[in-house]
């Protein structure tokens, strides 16, 4: 299953949003050296309650928009 997700990095609280068409994640480390990504992919195994290794960034890994690529034959 692919989704759309925007980024919001340095939040105070981790949470996420589900808008009309994509998922608005709030997280709290920096996008600096791959940490909001890494970061990304742990809260959203969380969330849909799935391995983190099932989880890629197929678009965007250098954008607040992102496309996520949730798949559990990974």
């Amino acid at each position: 299953m692919k989704i759309k997700v925007k980024v919001v990095p340095k939040a105070k609280k981790e949470k996420i949003f589900k808008e009309k068409d994509f998922f608005k994640v709030y997280i709290k480390e920096a996008p600096e050296k791959g940490r909001a990504n890494k970061r990304l992919i742990e809260f959203l195994a969380e969330y849909f309650r799935v391995n983190k290794n099932k989880i890629r960034i197929i678009k965007g890994e250098f954008s607040r928009e992102k496309v996520i690529l949730l798949d559990e034959d990974i």
